[in-house]
């Protein structure tokens, strides 16, 4: 029992100094990293559509083009921008116009590493590496990259110009392109026009003008008149008068007929 706790132990302390061998190592390359910025680029893009159909989530298009597309689940945290006010998906209405501006910014980047190590030859092994005894005295292989060239003693020679116990420093640099794109989008709108008034007929009212003040004096004068009546001097003589010549012109008639 108590050798197989010895064994234990030792296996411990075997992985424990592996590792702090490892970190040890790792710590002698020293790496550096920069990032270099090209001229950026610009490109604005306008997107319009007409809403065609909203039922909750789903959300469909018409686009400028006459596509249709499809959003079958708008997230609640969609906004837009609709006549100054901010709306969200449950505000959306049929006829409602839609624009949307995309802002893509386009950076050509290069990341550029640079990894250093300083040691002493201790064996060359062909083809392509060497191992080198660093400063804490522990030995690194080393991978020799196509065209490297090491400093020794001020002079840079290749793989082939090394000898062990030469103290030698080595720098890799290398150089990885990207390309860096930020997108900023804005979504606006307008709401669709009011319905237009139902289809009924209009009452014109006709003012009448009011009278004049004179005209309507008279009127009210008019008004209160008493009927005209005869005067007070009038009599039925001349009626009776007329009456009589009347009788008086028969009777010569009749006399005439008669004596015929």
């Amino acid at each position: 029992m108590k050798s197989k706790t010895q064994s234990l132990t030792w296996l411990v302390l075997a992985a424990v100094t592996c590792l702090v061998f490892a970190v040890s190592i790792s710590a002698q390359v020293k790496t550096s990293t920069s990032t270099s910025a090209g001229q950026s680029t610009h490109q604005v893009e306008v997107q319009r559509a007409e809403v065609v159909y909203v039922n909750g989530n789903d959300l469909v298009l018409k686009m400028e083009d006459g596509t249709i597309r499809h959003f079958p689940n708008v997230p609640e945290s969609a906004r837009a921008t609709v006549n100054g006010k901010e709306v969200g998906i449950h505000d959306v209405k049929v006829g409602m116009k839609l624009e949307k501006t995309i802002a893509t910014t386009t950076t050509p980047k290069v990341i550029t590493t640079v990894q250093s190590v300083t040691g002493k030859v201790w064996a060359i092994t062909p083809p392509n590496s060497v191992i080198l005894t660093l400063e804490n005295g522990q030995n690194q292989q080393f991978k020799i990259p196509k065209g490297q060239k090491f400093n020794v003693d001020g002079q840079m020679v290749d793989a082939w110009g090394l000898k062990k116990g030469m103290k030698v420093s080595a720098t890799k640099v290398t150089e990885t392109p990207i390309t860096s794109t930020t997108q900023v989008s804005k979504l606006t709108g307008t709401n669709p026009p009011p319905p237009p008034p139902p289809n009924v007929p209009i009452l014109i009212v006709v003012a009448v003008p009011k009278p004049a003040p004179a005209a309507a004096a008279e009127a009210a004068v008019a008004e209160a008149a008493p009927p005209a009546q005869l005067p007070k001097t009038g009599s039925f003589l001349p009626l009776f008068g007329m009456l009589g010549m009347l009788s008086l012109g028969s009777g010569l008639v009749v006399k005439m007929l008669r004596s015929r």
